[in-house]
C-alpha cells in the first residue's frame, strides 16, 4: 500500500480522485483497507485547512424549523412569548442559557450551534 501524507492541495485532489476510484470497494480487502486509510488522511487535511465553522444560532434553528416543518408559533414553547421568538429569529435578542438547553433537548440542535463562536 503506497500512501503518502497529504501535504498540498496537490495531495489532496490526488487523494480525493483515489478515493473515487476505490469507492465501493468491500472491506477487509486491500481496496478496502485503501480506501480507510485516505479517508482517514483526507479528513485529516480537511479538518485543519477547510475548518467548516459551526451555523451561527439563529441559523441553526431555522435550519431545524424547515426540517421539522415547524412554524414561529412552534417555538413559544421553547422560547417564550411571541415578541420573544420574534427577537430571537430577527437577531435582536441572544439567547439565554435556558433557551439553549431547551433547543437543545427539543429540536436536537447541537450545543456548538446554539452557543455560537
Amino acid at each position: 500500500m503506497d500512501i503518502q501524507p497529504i501535504k498540498t492541495e496537490a495531495d489532496y485532489d490526488h487523494a480525493l480522485a483515489q478515493i473515487d476510484l476505490l469507492w465501493g470497494a468491500e472491506p477487509d480487502t486491500p481496496e478496502g483497507d485503501r480506501l480507510d486509510v485516505l479517508m482517514t488522511l483526507v479528513d485529516a487535511y480537511e479538518t485543519k485547512h477547510h475548518p467548516i465553522d459551526p451555523p451561527d444560532p439563529v441559523d441553526a434553528i431555522l435550519f431545524r424549523m424547515e426540517q421539522q416543518g415547524l412554524t414561529r408559533r412552534d417555538l413559544e414553547p421553547i422560547l417564550g412569548s411571541r415578541s420573544r421568538v420574534s427577537e430571537v429569529l430577527n437577531r435582536k435578542r441572544s439567547l439565554s442559557l435556558e433557551m439553549i438547553r431547551k433547543l437543545h433537548k427539543r429540536l436536537h440542535i447541537p450545543l456548538e450551534s446554539l452557543v455560537g463562536s
